[in-house]
């Protein structure tokens, strides 16, 4: 009994001598003595900081309670040995948004970068670190939520996994019962404390709408909206729905955040800091109007300089918590992109369909004061269609619809819609062209974008008529058949000639390097679609050369979109890119415009931009009257007629149909290359 109570009277000690044990100094149990140290060094070469103490000196060093010092965050040397320049500035800049340090009070920020410069990596970044270490040295947040597109949420789950490995598991929900997503988000939501299971959920915004009562019945550290310019009105549910959830740091990305106008562009500043620019009415009072006034080009002189002013301030506010980089960083990583603007000579069809459709709708006569009909909605329709194949709108003319009375004895005799006809529209025509040049002279993919799925079936026809294998997606296929059938194409080994996309379903975020041509075949009234959608072949790991092609039908309602997507872009570049001169080209009142057919012109929009590049149709280096070239619209810098093409497949393709291309300028000048 004695040498039992000897025994247990002795301390507890290591039993091994010297023994350190796997865990080295952090034994199971023993509180680590002295300073509290940060969970990276951060003096190793190429430590990315995202916060160091004050340094203190000797006298407060001996004042201070150690177990309260603040400690480095260092971001893990595995993200920041991958990040590029331009990342550690923007995860630099994210930390201190919603540390509260940028703004104090406001926790939100918007990574508005343009498409491809990694924005995904930025954030899994940021939440790793939040939810690993802070000045106080312990986790800043428990649990981190992402809400992107249905399409993107497996892509999500999979970079996760790509660039952190092992070392957490997300919780991604992309289908299944709505029980049984209650109750992986009820299980999720319950998770506490320092070592959470899955500290990170990946949803769509449809399911985080539909089950949002149970995720805001608790708190969440972070919340990440992807692709966030589907918040750009705040009266929508899915807006008020994340709007209530119970978080202060709120990120949101978007690589087009005006789209089509400033309150857009205030909803979504609103959504991550609240009443940064007060409420709707009084940001409407004090920047929209007079900005919008500024830029019309009818504006007087007091007008445009009290829209400046207000526009510099309007940046010098949103500045602090919105960061923007342009894809031209990318050229030093990325090939050479060159993006062209083709405009297509409507077919002898097309152009008497059209005629007639005018003379029979009158949709001139149907605009009262300024504004759209209902009817004039459906005639936008109508001609835009037309432009792409006088297929899509042959039922029309079959039931004589307005606008289409005896249209049908204009189609040739034994005309079937069964069949492709590419020689009756324009644009078909020129895509005709581009798709068997590419096959037969490369090893090149394209991708094939339109607006309408009736477009792609037209796209299917083609493609079985010229043998040439290829994939679609569109609103139909379910998400995790998305991931799978990208990732297919993308393989250098894949057969797939061409990827069919309907920009409504998958013009966001995809990742389709496999390809390096891409046909955009119509535009979009919003600009911010196009770019999306012209985004997805030139992005990070691109190893090919990139071509753009933009189809429009020349002298066509088409040619009237476009001029009106420069209107918006040149607002955005104004007040995201902080572009100073860009001209107010488009006048706000043309809409009895949109319904006019111009059978003269090369390009209706080359002769509204007043180019200075071109004599008689020719462009000329530098300018005739030898003013500053880049004065005419700044994203389209060269004309260019057959002999100016330096593109051997729009070469081969100009006698189909084109008649003109405006030829952006691509980064082969940043690059020296003449």
């Amino acid at each position: 009994e004695a040498f039992i109570r000897s025994i247990l009277s002795k301390p507890f000690k290591v039993p091994i001598p010297n023994y350190k044990g796997p865990l080295g100094l952090r034994s199971l149990g023993v509180k680590r003595a002295g300073l509290r140290s940060p969970l990276h060094d951060p003096f190793e070469e190429g430590a990315l900081v995202l916060y160091e103490p004050p340094v203190l000196s000797a006298h407060d060093q001996l004042k201070i309670d150690k177990d309260k010092a603040p400690v480095h965050v260092v971001v893990d040397p595995v993200l920041s040995r991958v990040l590029r320049p331009h990342q550690r500035e923007g995860v630099k800049f994210l930390w201190d948004c919603v540390t509260s340090r940028r703004i104090p009070g406001s926790h939100g920020c918007i990574m508005a970068d343009e498409m491809g410069l990694g924005k995904t990596l930025q954030c899994i970044t940021l939440m790793w670190t939040l939810l690993r270490q802070s000045p106080d040295c312990k986790p800043e947040i428990e649990k981190a939520v992402v809400v992107s597109p249905s399409s993107l949420v497996r892509n999500w789950y999979n970079e996760v996994e790509k660039w952190l490995g092992g070392r957490i598991q997300p919780l991604a929900i992309d289908g299944g019962s709505k029980e049984e997503i209650d109750r992986k988000l009820v299980g999720f939501m319950n998770q506490r404390g320092l070592r959470v299971p899955s500290p990170i959920l990946i949803i769509s915004y449809e399911t985080f709408r539909l089950h949002a009562e149970v995720l805001q019945k608790g708190s969440v550290g972070l919340v990440i909206c992807d692709e966030g310019h589907r918040l750009k009105n705040s009266e929508n549910q899915t807006y008020q729905a994340l709007n209530s959830l119970n978080t202060p740091r709120r990120v949101l990305i978007s690589g087009t955040p005006i789209q089509n106008d400033l309150l857009e562009y205030f909803s979504l500043v609103h959504f991550v800091n609240s009443g940064i620019l007060g409420t709707a009415q009084e940001f409407k009072k004090h920047f929209e109007m007079p900005i919008l006034k500024g830029r019309d080009a009818d504006a007087s002189e007091a007008e445009r300089h009290k829209g400046e002013e207000r526009l510099k301030e309007l940046i010098s506010i949103v500045n602090r918590c919105l960061i923007r980089r342009t894809s031209d960083i990318l050229s030093k990583y990325l090939p050479v992109k060159i993006e062209q603007v083709v405009c297509c000579r409507l077919t002898p069809l097309q152009s008497e369909l059209y005629k007639n459709f005018l003379k029979q709708a009158k949709p001139v006569e149907e605009l009262k004061e300024g504004k759209i009909s209902v009817s004039s909605l459906s005639s936008i329709t109508s001609l835009k269609k037309l432009c792409n194949h006088p297929a899509l709108i042959y039922d029309k003319c079959v039931e004589e619809e307005e606008g289409f009375m005896g249209a049908l004895d204009l189609f040739p005799a034994g005309y079937s819609t069964k069949s492709v006809e590419p020689q009756l529209s324009g644009k078909m025509l020129v895509l005709d062209y581009i798709l068997a040049v590419t096959k037969s002279t490369s090893n090149d993919k394209v991708v094939l974008v339109s607006n309408y799925t009736q477009t792609l079936d037209l796209f299917e026809k083609l493609c079985r008529n010229r043998r040439y294998l290829y994939v679609r997606l569109d609103g139909t296929m379910s998400i995790k058949k998305r991931a799978k059938i990208v990732e297919r194409f993308n393989s250098p080994s894949s057969p797939e000639f061409i990827f069919m996309l309907s920009s409504k379903a998958g013009g966001c975020g995809l990742n389709l390097i496999g390809a390096n041509r891409l046909v955009m075949f119509d535009p979009d009234w919003n600009p911010a679609n196009d770019e999306q959608a012209m985004a997805r072949v030139w992005r990070d790991g691109q190893k090919k050369m990139c071509y753009i092609y933009r189809l429009l039908s020349t002298g066509t309602i088409e040619e009237k979109i476009f001029q009106r997507q420069t209107h918006k872009k040149a607002l955005s570049s104004c007040v995201v890119d902080e572009e100073q001169d860009v001209e107010r080209h488009f006048s706000l009142g043309e809409l009895k415009e949109l319904f006019t057919l111009n059978e003269t012109t090369t390009s209706d929009t080359h002769d509204k931009i007043k180019c200075r590049r071109c004599v008689n149709g020719h462009q000329v280096r530098p300018p005739p009257d030898g003013s500053d070239c880049t004065s005419d619209v700044s994203q389209w810098h060269h004309c260019a007629d057959k002999k100016g093409l330096q593109d051997s497949v729009l070469k081969a393709a100009w006698d189909a149909a084109i008649t003109f291309t405006f030829h952006h300028h691509s980064h082969e000048e940043q690059r020296g290359i003449p």
